[in-house]
């Protein structure tokens, strides 16, 4: 079974997004992971009001670069 991981960073709204998009994956036949390196897609939500939310997910995205070296076939979604 494909797995998916959602990083959340910001406000409420955003979290209330990425439970909004985690139903999509499921409904979509994903299950839902913690450890990012099982996942087959890697979703980052942010909000781009908030700097401090969004230099910490360009970093984060920044940090995926390794793996997705490793893993070809991964999906990250920014």
């Amino acid at each position: 079974m494909k797995k998916y991981f959602i990083k959340t960073y910001g406000c409420q709204m955003n979290k209330n997004d990425s439970e909004r998009l985690a139903g999509v994956l499921d409904g979509s036949g994903y299950q839902p992971t913690e450890e990012k390196n099982q996942a087959d897609i890697i979703l980052v939500n942010t909000c781009c009001v908030r700097e401090n939310a969004e230099n910490k997910a360009l970093g984060f995205v920044a940090g995926l670069k390794r793996q997705k070296k490793k893993r070809n076939n991964i999906k990250i979604v920014f």
